[in-house]
């Protein structure tokens, strides 16, 4: 039998508790939220999915104040806690991967950074705006995508680099939506390329955990790969390619697996004048930061600001010391008395001692002479002379069955390495003969 409709309706007042219950919770999630300390996994507004993995928290980053981060290749990365994750993908747009990737990402409320390739942007400029538009963070990935970039000249690294960010910024149609974040294709990271991008205000990504997704290798293995290397570090960013389709079909067991484990993802954008950064500790932004007892985690970071223009100060003049002509004034006469500098020794004879408690004895010149220079530059050195008279005859003259010269019995024998080469007739050192 089926319930009555009019037996299952709440009476009023159980509505009127009801409500007032939902509203406290609102209220509650709203100030822990206003404090950072809203739930992991709170996703209240996640359409189809209430066990959607989402995205914990946005972090704000100031490209110039990190200027690489990734420990694959810095020594810095993202200022992340304890299983947190950022998520990566490289060389998009190409549909329909990239496309499958987004709708993953979509289904499970998730917010990434996708590097973008300047050629693909410029051939796919709908997928760029795909990224945009579902509120991912959109960088660059140079426009060619070189494996060779640490070899190239610096004017075809500034092109890759200049070229990519602007069929980015074409394809999206506001060049202020493109995050000054860059990754170099392959992580060939180099000085020239790692300057240039300090000097347009561009953060180098690396990254700190791969999935090996662009080898020739199983989803399995993609997912496999990604997890073990994430539980290995506990936090980081994780790399992967949104153009392969290994990586889509792993993509939704990596972040099944993210949420059963208690993992969180956080969503990385570049600070703006409207938008501050996070405050972070310089010791956040290492993987093992030091203890909270070392000094150098809390030592004040050094500026960077260039001279605008230099000025000179005067240097003191010689007027200015105690030293005219070759003269010591004795400090304790007056200025107008001098007394000459003693240039023969015993130096201390010509100073005046009646003031001091204590006159020590100036050691002699001699101290100073070191015979074991001299010794240690003779040291095994066999000098050989040899008699001019009895050079040996040139070999054309000589007769073939002439025997070896043999060497006499009392003969010094040399030692291979013991003969100087420059100065084959050396004569002994007179300090080893002491």
């Amino acid at each position: 039998m089926l319930p009555s409709p009019m037996a299952a309706r709440p009476s009023p007042s159980c509505n009127r508790t009801a409500s007032r219950a939902y509203r406290e919770a609102l209220l509650g999630l709203g100030l822990l939220a206003g404090m950072g300390l809203a739930p992991a996994h709170a996703n209240t507004a996640c359409p189809g999915n209430p066990n959607a993995l989402g995205t914990s928290r946005t972090l704000v980053v100031d490209p110039m104040e990190h200027p690489r981060i990734g420990t694959m290749q810095y020594r810095e990365t993202l200022p992340l806690k304890d299983h947190e994750v950022v998520l990566t993908f490289d060389d998009g747009p190409l549909p329909p991967h990239s496309t499958q990737v987004l709708q993953i990402l979509a289904s499970e409320c998730v917010k990434a950074t996708f590097f973008i390739i300047g050629r693909m942007a410029h051939q796919f400029p709908e997928g760029v705006r795909r990224v945009r538009a579902a509120g991912h963070t959109v960088a660059t990935h140079s426009e060619n995508h070189p494996l060779h970039f640490e070899r190239m000249s610096p004017e075809r690294i500034r092109q890759e680099i200049d070229d990519g960010i602007k069929h980015t910024a074409e394809a999206l149609g506001d060049p202020s939506t493109v995050a000054p974040f860059f990754r170099v294709p392959g992580l060939r990271r180099g000085q020239v390329m790692e300057d240039y991008l300090v000097s347009k205000g561009i953060q180098s990504w690396s990254a700190d955990f791969p999935a090996d997704d662009w080898l020739h290798i199983s989803s399995d293995q993609v997912y496999s790969r990604a997890i073990s290397r994430i539980e290995a570090k506990g936090r980081g960013i994780l790399l992967l390619h949104d153009i392969q389709a290994r990586t889509v079909a792993a993509l939704p067991r990596i972040l099944q697996t993210l949420k059963a484990r208690g993992y969180r993802i956080v969503h990385v954008v570049p600070a703006t004048p409207d938008r501050p950064k996070t405050p972070t500790e310089p010791r956040e932004w290492f993987i093992h930061p030091p203890a909270a007892s070392v000094a150098m985690a809390h030592w004040p970071r050094v500026p960077k600001f260039l001279f605008v223009s230099t000025e000179t100060l005067p240097g003191p003049a010689l007027s200015d010391s105690d030293l005219h002509g070759g003269k010591l004034l004795a400090l304790d006469r007056p200025r107008t008395s001098v007394e000459p500098l003693q240039t023969v020794a015993p130096f201390h004879a010509a100073l005046n001692a009646t003031n001091n408690q204590l006159a020590l004895p100036v050691p002699s010149e001699s101290i100073f002479a070191r015979p074991e220079k001299a010794v240690a530059m003779s040291y095994g050195v066999s000098p050989v002379v040899r008699p001019v008279s009895h050079r040996l005859a040139p070999v054309a003259s000589r007769p073939h069955s002439a025997p070896r010269a043999v060497r006499a019995e009392n003969s010094p024998r040399l030692i291979p390495g013991s003969q100087p080469i420059t100065q084959p007739n050396l004569a002994p050192s007179t300090i080893l003969q002491r």
